[in-house]
């Protein structure tokens, strides 16, 4: 079945909290591919409906690198000429994914449990001794994935505030000019070629090693490809998890029969972190259009050749044939099939790490700080806006109870 629908526009304006974006587009749940019109670029699809999402995310008829350095549409002025991880189809994507996949395993990530468990303890030891009330996010959310990101990679801490701005810079989407956002992804480049640099003079026990090791002497990677690749380590390695630990403290003080539920059974961290990446959206909109490569069906339409598909993972998470009851918030929700972290080729190479730092961190807090509380009200606390990521630009919290 094809479709002449008129186009509308997409991304469907700035995000409003933790709201579904396509609710404020009118669109209806498991309508199928919607046609959509972008910023630059022209019209592509946008797949809403969870099967429709994992074939686009998972058939290999539907290509990223073929919408690399062309005028395609996307919702930034600028067309990107660095090629990353998410820019590659195999057998290239396969090729350089291998490389660092396997610090990534769920054995390896389990081994860094400790650490970050003591990392949170001791972040949470600095938010109570100074007492309440605390921005939980410049508290707990960003400085933990830095750690555990920075030692993994072999990246200075002290440089976190540097790599920060120009990390936030690099993710925008209307918050920064769009020369101020190319510059930072340039600084970003420059910044970790060094660091190369110097591990290629003085190796260490860290993946930077690794990577510029493999490029020396494997010849696995040439200079482009294992600077992009450290760039999207780092950045990925904490831009999500720290904008997503925010988000989902939110959305449990906004749930608060939830949180009592975590608050009497910490046994449910686990299925609480899953359940929260399938309710909790995090992307304000997605930058990464897939092409058809030939002409394939998808939720009973035609896609064309040619034509670009974009994935609302979050509508996904919500839709009524896979979910039961799919807008409600439930931590103890038994079975989740969620594509928080993506699908196919391109699944999130750090879920596993993610998904550890999430739980050590949400189940520490909950047992430390039994009644930590907004201390504002909800409507108050404030948002970043115009960045592909959504989260807080700060998370008041306050408490009166302290555990060890």
């Amino acid at each position: 079945m094809t479709t002449t629908q008129q186009p509308i526009d997409y991304p469907f304006g700035d995000y409003d909290r933790l709201n579904l974006a396509g609710e404020t587009a009118g669109l209806a749940d498991g309508e199928p591919l919607v046609r959509v019109r972008l910023p630059y670029g022209g019209d592509a699809w946008l797949a809403r409906r969870y099967e429709d999402a994992k074939v686009v995310l998972a058939d290999p008829r539907f290509s990223r690198e073929a919408a690399f350095g062309k005028d395609v549409p996307r919702p930034m002025e600028f067309i990107n000429d660095k090629k990353g991880l998410l820019d590659m189809d195999p057998p290239d994507h396969t090729r350089l994914r291998r490389l660092a996949a396997k610090a990534f395993t769920a054995k390896r990530v389990e081994l860094l449990r400790p650490r970050a468990q003591e990392i949170v303890d001791g972040l949470l030891d600095a938010m109570i001794a100074a007492g309440p009330p605390a921005d939980l996010m410049e508290s707990l959310s960003w400085p933990l994935p830095i750690t555990v990101i920075c030692e993994m990679l072999g990246v200075p801490y002290a440089d976190r505030e540097t790599f920060r701005g120009w990390t936030d810079a690099s993710m925008a989407l209307t918050a920064y000019e769009p020369d101020e956002i190319q510059r930072a992804q340039e600084n970003l480049r420059d910044y970790m070629a060094g660091l190369l640099g110097q591990r290629r003079e003085h190796p260490a026990d860290d993946l930077l090693t690794a990577l510029i090791q493999a490029r020396d002497n494997d010849d696995r990677l040439n200079e482009d490809e294992v600077v992009q690749l450290a760039v999207g380590l780092l950045v990925g390695g904490h831009e999500t998890t720290a904008n997503q630990f925010g988000n989902f403290v939110y959305n449990l003080f906004t749930h608060p029969d939830e949180l009592a539920k975590l608050r009497a059974d910490h046994d449910l961290v686990k299925p609480a972190v899953e359940e929260l990446m399938r309710h909790t959206p995090l992307g304000a909109a997605t930058s990464l259009v897939r092409i058809a490569m030939e002409d394939v069906e998808v939720g009973g339409m035609t896609v064309r050749a040619g034509e670009g598909v974009f994935i609302d993972g979050h509508t996904a998470n919500r839709d009524p044939r896979v979910f039961d009851n799919p807008h409600e918030l439930r931590v103890d929700r038994a079975v989740s099939q969620h594509i928080g972290f993506g699908h196919g080729v391109h699944h999130c190479l750090g879920a596993q790490l993610a998904r550890m730092e999430l739980q050590v961190a949400l189940g520490t807090f909950i047992r430390r700080l039994p009644d930590i509380r907004l201390a504002v009200d909800a409507a108050q606390v404030p948002w970043k806006h115009g960045r592909l990521v959504r989260g807080l630009q700060e998370l008041p919290v306050t408490w009166s109870e302290v555990r060890a």
